[in-house]
């Protein structure tokens, strides 16, 4: 076993906020549970992330009790989990050790958001020397913003408002920025063996990686 399939923040938080109205994929568990059932199937390690924001009083606060998984995704026994305050899910955890005592050198990743939690979790893996396969299908994210547009926007101004960058062009983009640098853009089908991906190698390995970084100290 080489590679861990990594579920980031697959939670009920963001199903109670109000942009969950206007999620790219309103059936991203399903399609995560079907990511999660090609990976087991394979003898490949599943590894659980959830996002906690303790004392904040939303829904990320463990205190709302929404801070767990959205049916039907479900660990099983002996699969990790773990909890993060960081976007990425390595800064805030022991992501990185759990997978060197288990050999991983290939990470594929999944969740919510697409660009924000799931893109920062590729790009450090990338950076780290693993091997990342970023499977979009099983990612979902909403539209966002601009920068100057005002505060407390309903979803139905944030929708109107033309500057307003739509969830496909979010995805698009995240495509864009990850592929041939940090990882190969795959489907649940290619992820899990069912079609054939295109291989893309790191620019440095887990390995290699370490020296680097010991060379800074």
């Amino acid at each position: 076993m080489t590679r861990a399939l990594l579920v980031i923040d697959v939670q009920e938080s963001f199903r109670q906020g109000r942009l969950w109205a206007a999620i790219s994929n309103p059936g991203i568990a399903s399609d995560v549970a079907r990511l999660v059932d090609g990976t087991r199937a394979n003898g490949d390690l599943v590894v659980w992330v959830l996002h906690s924001e303790p004392g904040s009083g939303t829904a990320f606060d463990p205190a709302s009790g929404h801070v767990r998984y959205i049916d039907p995704v479900k660990p099983q026994a002996g699969e990790p989990q773990l909890t993060k305050t960081s976007r990425n899910a390595f800064t805030t955890t022991n992501l990185q050790q759990l997978l060197t005592q288990r050999g991983i050198t290939e990470v594929i990743v999944c969740g919510i958001r697409t660009e924000q939690c799931c893109e920062t979790t590729a790009r450090v893996a990338s950076d780290l020397g693993y091997r990342v396969t970023f499977v979009t299908e099983a990612t979902a994210t909403n539209p966002i913003a601009h920068r100057d547009a005002p505060a407390g926007q309903t979803v139905e101004q944030l929708l109107a408002d033309p500057r307003t960058l739509p969830a496909g062009a979010v995805i698009e983009r995240t495509e864009y920025a990850l592929a041939g640098r940090f990882a190969t853009i795959a489907t649940i089908a290619e992820a899990t063996g069912q079609a054939t991906v295109p291989a893309f190698r790191p620019a440095v390995t887990p390995a290699d990686a370490v020296g680097q970084a010991s060379q800074l100290h």
